[in-house]
């Protein structure tokens, strides 16, 4: 049962949030992971940079409530914070208008996908 949950874990972050597929999320991050060794044009970078945008903005909520749970004036909080700061604000820039930096955006989306998805499938065990 602990695989099922960590495979497919579902919580409502908010109100109306949908629930989170960790299987799906992770399949996209493999696929944009394994970008890296081919010449993907820009159609194919842009479609899987709006769905990382998508994960990205699911499971940020998630994460920006286990850092309110911290003590405030922490420095874990304020690291946390930042590190949560800087991904929003990569995955709020505007497409990218050509190949390099849409590969770019792509690999970065995908790290931070990467690293919210392993402290929600952390916590939620």
């Amino acid at each position: 049962m602990d695989t099922d949950r960590a495979r497919m874990a579902t919580v409502a972050a908010a109100g109306d949030a949908l629930p989170i597929d960790a299987e799906t999320i992770s399949a996209t991050i493999s696929r944009a992971l394994r970008l890296g060794s081919g010449r993907p044009d820009l159609g194919a970078l842009a479609e899987l940079e709006e769905e990382l945008r998508g994960h990205v903005a699911a499971l940020l909520p998630v994460a920006r409530a286990s850092a309110q749970r911290l003590w405030p004036s922490s420095i874990e909080a304020h690291r946390l914070t930042a590190r949560l700061d800087g991904i929003e604000r990569q995955a709020e820039l505007g497409p990218a208008v050509d190949v390099f930096t849409a590969h770019v955006q792509v690999q970065l989306l995908a790290r931070d996908c990467q690293w919210l998805l392993t402290r929600y499938t952390a916590e939620a065990r």
